[in-house]
C-alpha cells in the first residue's frame, strides 16, 4: 500500500485534534518490519557524519531513498491544512503551497536549500540532544520522526522525548512512546495554544535519551530546508 492510500485510512480529524491538543500525535505500524530493514541497510550509502553527543548522522546527498520520498510527499499534503490553520491562529503572515514541489520552490527563493531530513544510529551511551528546526524564512510548523528498530529487543532506553516552554510557565516534559515502523507527527519549533486572551505560540524541543544498549536507528523528515 502507498503512502498516499495508507493515510487515506487514517482519522484525520482526530489526528488534528491530537496535534492541537499535545504537538504530536502518532501513526502507528506505517512502516513494517521488511521495510525498516530495507531503510537501515540504505544507510551504508550514504554520507555519515559524528553527531556532538555519539551517534552516526547520516544524510542523502542524492536525495531521498524513493520509500522516504514518497512518504515526505504524502505526509506534506495531508498536513497542510493543519500547518496553514497554525500559521493562521499564531499570527503568522504565511501561507504554505498545496503542493510539496510548489513549497520547495518558494524554499529555493529565500535561500533555503540545504536538506534536512536524515537518519542516524545511537549506540550504547549515545544520545541526541534537545533541538528543533527554525532555521530560515519559511519554517513548516510540523515534521516527522520514524523509529526503525525495536525498542526491548534492538535497544534499551532511547526513549523520544519532547519539551514545551509556554509564557511564564516551565517547560512541559512529554515522552512520546514509539514502536518499530511507527510515524510520529511533532511540532518542529512551535504551536498555537488557546490562552485565555486568544492563542499564543508555544516552543518546543525534542530529543532523544541516552541509549543504555543495542542500536537505535531511526530518522527525521523535513519538509523545510535550512539556509
Amino acid at each position: 500500500m502507498n503512502a498516499r492510500d495508507w493515510l487515506s485510512r487514517v482519522d484525520a480529524q482526530a489526528f488534528a485534534a491530537q496535534l492541537d491538543a499535545q504537538g504530536y500525535a502518532v501513526l502507528p505500524n506505517a512502516f513494517d518490519t521488511h521495510d525498516s530493514r530495507a531503510l537501515i541497510e540504505l544507510l551504508d550509502s550514504a554520507r555519515m557524519t559524528i553527531g556532538p553527543d555519539g551517534g552516526e548522522f547520516f544524510h542523502f546527498d542524492a536525495g531521498l531513498p524513493p520509500l522516504l520520498d514518497e512518504w515526505r510527499e504524502a505526509l506534506y499534503l495531508w498536513l497542510v491544512p493543519v500547518a496553514n490553520r497554525w500559521s493562521a491562529l499564531g499570527g503568522l503572515d504565511k501561507t504554505f503551497p498545496a503542493e510539496l514541489d510548489a513549497f520547495s520552490d518558494v524554499n529555493r527563493r529565500a535561500g533555503q536549500s540545504r536538506a534536512q531530513s536524515h537518519a542516524y544510529r545511537l549506540r550504547e551511551g549515545d544520545r541526541l540532544a534537545l533541538h528543533r528546526h527554525d532555521e530560515g524564512e519559511w519554517v513548516f510548523p510540523l515534521q516527522a520522526v520514524v523509529l526503525l528498530s525495536e525498542p526491548q529487543c534492538d535497544f534499551t532506553g532511547g526513549e523520544f522525548v519532547m519539551t514545551e516552554q509556554r509564557p511564564r510557565m516551565q517547560s512541559r516534559p512529554m515522552v512520546v512512546p514509539l514502536a518499530l515502523g511507527d510515524i510520529a507527527v511533532i511540532a518542529s519549533a512551535q504551536r498555537p495554544v488557546q490562552g485565555v486572551h486568544g492563542h499564543y505560540r508555544a516552543k518546543l524541543k525534542h530529543a532523544i535519551s541516552r541509549v543504555r544498549s543495542g542500536e537505535r536507528v531511526g530518522l527525521e523528515l523535513m519538509f523545510h530546508d535550512a539556509p
